[in-house]
């Protein structure tokens, strides 16, 4: 069964980013799903392969809690695509490190990840693809970067396929 967005929501900013995020998600997903990785484990190893990055501030750039990370990182480590070394400066720290086999991965990943998301935006006007994208930027890097406090915050889902 597919799914799709009711007619007409033009006005509900949290719903369209919603569903296009949903939609997004599920299309990467898929695309991903015949190397054997998540989205959520490939943002995790692009990130860990731009500096050395400490899994806690791993989670933070890559927007998730403390036990999803962890999960995350026994999956990697179990693939033997990513492993926890000690810092050189701080015993208690590790730092995230991407494997030879884990950046092969990335390189393959990477080419679906754009292809899906240049298909996704040849879906607009050529003049309207660069605005989107500078929009949400400054959005999140602004009035959206941080969370505010909420007593009941909603909860982040990952979809499980069947």
């Amino acid at each position: 069964m597919t799914a799709t967005a009711p007619v007409s929501l033009d006005n509900d900013l949290m719903f369209l980013l919603s569903w296009a995020s949903h939609a997004l998600a599920t299309e990467q997903t898929a695309g991903l799903s015949g190397l054997g990785i998540t989205p959520r484990a490939y943002c995790v190893l692009v990130k860990a392969m731009a500096a050395d990055t400490t899994q806690t501030q791993l989670a933070q750039l890559c927007g998730l809690d403390k036990t999803t990370m962890v999960a995350t990182m026994d999956e990697l480590e179990r693939l033997q695509l990513a492993e926890r070394r000690p810092s050189a400066t701080d015993r208690r720290v590790r730092i995230i490190a991407v494997t030879p086999k884990g950046r092969r991965l990335v390189a393959k990943a990477a080419d679906i990840v754009s292809q899906i998301q240049d298909d996704v935006l040849s879906a607009l006007p050529v003049e309207n693809r660069r605005v989107l994208m500078d929009s949400l930027a400054q959005l999140v890097d602004g009035r959206l970067a941080s969370l505010v406090p909420c007593e009941r915050a909603p909860r982040r889902r990952e979809r499980r396929l069947a």
